[in-house]
């Protein structure tokens, strides 16, 4: 199966993409979507969109890990991100690809055992997890880790799934 993690940004959209064979976790790519802060927020909004459909068209992944909101101290960046979440979600949608989102603290622990890990370790965790040769920049680095805690958080789903069948 091809698991995808996103990691949003106004500015630099981290993405990872990943193949799952039973517990096997094999890189497939990374990147990073990239948009000049001096544009609009509508013209960085529609380069975050075409990248995302672009990844999605290329890999189609079954499912998407998305990191969800931090809530900052700056409420205007909150929001800004929250639109980028949303183009990022409705892509997804669009795409049939099944989203799940996770806190940043969650995705660190997955990766890190450490829900406050720095960005540094995070990456060479990544790298260590994935058999990189060497740890990839931020935003694909934390969008990878995104991908990994999805797919580590498979069984528990699985488990909730079936008792709520009952």
């Amino acid at each position: 199966m091809i698991v995808m993690g996103i990691d949003p940004g106004t500015r630099r959209l981290g993405w990872g993409v990943l193949e799952v064979v039973g517990t096997r976790l094999t890189h497939v790519a990374h990147g990073i979507v990239e948009a000049r802060e001096t544009l609009s927020l509508a013209a960085r909004l529609a380069i975050m969109d075409d990248g995302v459909r672009a990844v999605l068209a290329e890999y189609a992944p079954a499912e998407c890990g998305v990191e969800s909101i931090f809530f900052a101290r700056d409420p205007s960046a909150s929001a800004k991100l929250g639109h980028v979440r949303g183009v990022v979600l409705l892509a997804l949608h669009r795409a049939g690809v099944a989203i799940h989102e996770y806190p940043p603290a969650t995705v660190k622990r997955a990766v890190a055992a450490n829900g406050r890990a720095e960005k540094e370790q995070v990456a060479r965790m990544v790298a260590a997890v994935l058999r990189l040769r060497e740890p990839p920049k931020a935003d694909g680095a934390d969008a990878l880790a995104v991908a990994i805690a999805h797919v580590q958080s498979a069984p528990a789903r699985r488990i909730a799934a079936l008792a709520a069948r009952g």
